[in-house]
């Protein structure tokens, strides 16, 4: 224990030396801060003084003190960007200045003057970079240098004036954009060797620019024709591409790729025009070899090309134009309609017979899948008509046999030329689709798109061989029963069942509206799609849409039967309830409730088809409404459909209603008392299950429907049997309501017994208010305010006293 702690210090109190030594403690410590101190103020003078001789004089740094604020204001540009502007507006006037100088002010001088002078300025400009970056300041020499090419090309323009006043200007054009090329490519050269490490990065990217122009226009000039100068365009392309990826230096690399990009671009447009447009084989052939040119220029790149992503696509690009030109020989010397098959062959054999790196022949695939789909586009149109053409024959039902089958398609519309070899173009594809692609992860979209396009190949078909009608509903039958059996048996793994179901139900709309035509057609197309689905809904593959076209089938099967034996439509209506109790029947058993909830839905439809049907005959409509409650009674019967009962209700009444309106009933409560009766029971049931359940909701809604059409109706009759019927009525139901202490029967029968008895009265209250004098009703009612305001005090006065009561209690 420390000496200066007494025996009895708890071993937890806080250790406190003595004042002596706590002072002898705090000066050794500050002895040590002013020793610390003394060497920090030394080494920040230190600093101070050297950043002063690095800054200068203009930037001071405060010894003591805080920073100054910044200003709040933040520069809107950079102090480079602000230095490239200045200088870039500086050359560019200066090159406005010499132009107006060689333009408008030549005259005033001599030949010799204005030749040294043009020189003499030019060789100044030119020279002047090489000065300017031995200081360092190299934007500035980019501009003057700008200014000196700018300045060759008013020297140029000089000498033609001058001295090749008579030379041709397209000849004169393409020696000097030659010329130019050269001297600004050397000009540069010569920059980078006098200034070392510092180059520009203007001259030489300016004469590749340049030198796009000297095979173009020497073709021009040397009168070659359009085949020629699409070849010089494809040539200067292949140099820029040589530049793009040889030469390292990367603003004259950026130059060589745009150039490349844009100047191929257009040879390869020229060519495939070129292409198109030719009417014999010589000129397809030439166009061909420019388009083959393009294609090996591509190629090169491809195999030469640093990155992935260029390789594929200079593939593609070079299997499209070798498309283009063989496929443009090929549709000059084959009829019109072959000219897309001619084509898309050259596609599908080109990708299989490619070798290559990996990039390549997915390029190669690539530009075949591009193809191949822009011939699937053109036989579009074909597939559409043949699906959608056949609407047409709602207009004009069994108005006899079309001509053929392409006439059957056709009634509204026309057919698009040339498509005739449509079901081999896209039979092609299917092909392809399936034998080609062998990727697990693309496999099935290829499978999927296979099937769809072998689908529109046996559609179109014999619209396009124009085939006899009775051909084209055979072969548009077994497409939809192949398309049902590949659902139904095969396998899921192997084509996807959604898209051949749904192939299937189109094709079976345009099949029954293509069978419109004739009446033994559509009976028996519309009698064979209602068992084809029936079947496939049966046997469970997409059950739910099946059975829901196999009833949609039916419902029209029952009307085109009706209208086959001559029967009125209000007939035709109860042949038709056939499908709704056939659904009834068959949803009862079955498991999917999703299968159950489209069975019921195509049901309910062919029932609105059947009132629909039974609307012009009021007795016939009567019934088909009573038949309709009685199936939607029998569904209510299951448990997971009670609610179906209300349906059943409203059916029942809107038919009583319906036979009432035929019969010319005209009396209110025969239309409402049956509604009310069985809106009392259901109340008077629901008021035992819950006793706490309100009267206006259990026997509200029933008592208005009769109380009010009543009340109104007895207000206009001027007979006595209705108010006294209806008075009776309201005082019953008073009584009751006032016995079983039930507010809305209260209510209700008491508004409706007092409206009631004001009518019956109110002849003899008009009587009476003629004979009072006119001073009589004011003072009644003065006497009526005073009596309820007396009373109301008085009951105020009870009610304070009863408070008073109360407290004093308290």
């Amino acid at each position: 224990m420390s000496p200066f702690v007494t025996r009895t210090t708890l071993r937890r109190m806080t250790h406190s030396p003595p004042p002596a030594q706590e002072l002898w403690f705090l000066d050794n410590e500050l002895r040590q801060l002013d020793a610390r101190r003394a060497q920090l103020l030394a080494r920040r003078a230190w600093l101070v003084t050297m950043l002063q001789q690095a800054a200068g004089p203009a930037a001071p740094v405060r010894p003591n003190g805080p920073a100054p604020a910044e200003p709040s204001g933040r520069p809107e540009t950079t102090a480079p960007g602000v230095q490239n502007v200045l200088l870039l507006l500086g050359g560019i006037l200066l090159t406005i200045a010499a132009m107006v100088f060689t333009l408008v002010s030549w005259g005033h001088l001599g030949i010799t003057g204005r030749s040294l002078v043009l020189g003499a300025v030019t060789l100044a400009v030119l020279g002047a970079p090489v000065a300017l970056l031995n200081r360092g300041l190299r934007s500035t020499a980019e501009s003057v240098a700008g200014l000196g090419l700018a300045l060759t090309v008013l020297d140029a323009y000089a000498l033609h004036e001058v001295v090749f006043t008579a030379a041709d200007g397209t000849t004169y054009a393409a020696a000097v954009s030659t010329a130019l090329a050269a001297v600004w490519a050397a000009y540069g050269t010569a920059l980078a060797a006098l200034s070392g490490a510092v180059t520009l990065r203007l001259p030489r990217p300016a004469a590749l620019v340049v030198a796009q122009l000297p095979l173009v226009l020497w073709t021009i000039a040397l009168g070659g024709g359009p085949h020629m100068v699409t070849c010089a365009v494809l040539l200067t392309a292949a140099l820029d591409a040589v530049v793009a990826l040889r030469v390292s230096e990367r603003p004259v690399r950026q130059v060589a790729m745009v150039c490349a990009f844009g100047a191929g671009g257009w040879g390869v447009l020229t060519a495939g025009l070129l292409s198109l447009g030719a009417s014999g084989p010589s000129a397809a052939v030439r166009a061909a070899a420019l388009l083959l040119l393009a294609a090996v220029i591509a190629l090169g790149v491809a195999r030469s090309a640093p990155r992935t992503e260029l390789t594929t696509g200079m593939a593609a690009t070079a299997a499209l134009c070798a498309v283009a030109g063989l496929g443009g020989v090929l549709r000059v010397s084959v009829p019109a309609d072959w000219a897309v098959p001619a084509y898309l062959a050259c596609g599908i054999a080109l990708s299989a017979a490619v070798r290559g790196p990996q990039a390549v022949r997915r390029g190669v695939a690539l530009a075949s899948g591009v193809v191949q789909a822009g011939a699937v586009l053109w036989a579009l149109p074909a597939v559409g008509i043949t699906l959608l053409g056949p609407a047409s024959w709602l207009g004009h039902i069994w108005s006899g046999v079309p001509g053929d089958a392409r006439a059957a398609v056709t009634t509204d519309v026309s057919w698009p030329p040339h498509a005739v070899t449509a079901p081999l173009v896209l039979a092609a594809v299917a092909v392809v689709l399936v034998t080609a692609v062998r990727s697990e992860q693309w496999r099935p979209q290829a499978l999927t798109a296979a099937l769809t396009a072998a689908w529109g190949a046996a559609l179109v078909t014999p619209a396009a061989l124009q085939l006899p009608y009775l051909a084209a509903l055979s072969v548009h039958g077994l497409t939809v029963t192949a398309l049902v059996a590949l659902v139904v048996v095969g396998r899921r793994t192997v084509m996807t069942a959604r898209t051949a179901g749904a192939l299937a139900l189109l094709t079976s709309v345009g099949l029954a509206a293509l069978s419109l035509a004739t009446e033994p057609a559509t009976l028996a197309v519309l009698a064979s799609l209602t068992g084809v689905f029936a079947v496939a809904a049966w046997r469970g593959r997409q059950a739910p849409v099946y059975a829901a076209a196999s009833l949609g089938h039916a419902t029209a099967l029952a009307c085109a039967a009706g209208a086959s034996a001559g029967w009125r439509p209000e007939y035709i209506a109860l042949l038709v309830l056939v499908v709704p109790v056939v659904a009834a029947l068959v949803a009862a058993r079955l498991a999917d409730p999703v299968t159950t909830w489209t069975v019921e839905a195509a049901g309910t439809v062919a029932g609105l088809v059947a009132i629909g049907l039974a609307m012009t005959d009021p007795p016939l409509l009567a019934l088909v409404l009573s038949l309709c409650a009685v199936i939607a009674a029998g569904t209510a019967v299951r448990p997971d459909r009670r609610h179906v009962g209300y349906a059943a209700v409203a059916l029942f009444v809107l038919a009583m209603w319906v036979r009432l309106a035929a019969w010319e009933v005209v009396v209110p409560e025969a239309y409402t008392l049956p509604v009310t009766v069985p809106a009392l029971l259901v109340g008077a049931l629901r008021r035992r299950r819950d006793p706490a359940a309100s009267s206006w909701t259990a026997y509200g809604p029933g008592l208005t429907v009769t109380l009010l059409p009543s009340l109104a109706t007895a207000w206009g009759d001027v007979e006595w049997t209705r108010p006294l019927l209806l008075g009776a009525a309201a005082l019953l139901l008073t009584l009751l309501g006032a016995r079983h202490r039930l507010r809305a029967p209260l209510v209700l029968g008491g508004s409706v017994l007092a409206l009631d008895a004001l009518h019956e009265l109110a002849p003899y209250l008009l009587q009476v208010t003629d004979a009072l004098p006119r001073w009589v009703p004011p003072a009644l009612a003065g006497l009526l305010l005073l009596a309820l305001g007396a009373t109301y005090e008085q009951r105020l006065r009870d009610v304070r006293r009863v408070r008073e009561v109360l407290g004093r209690m308290n």
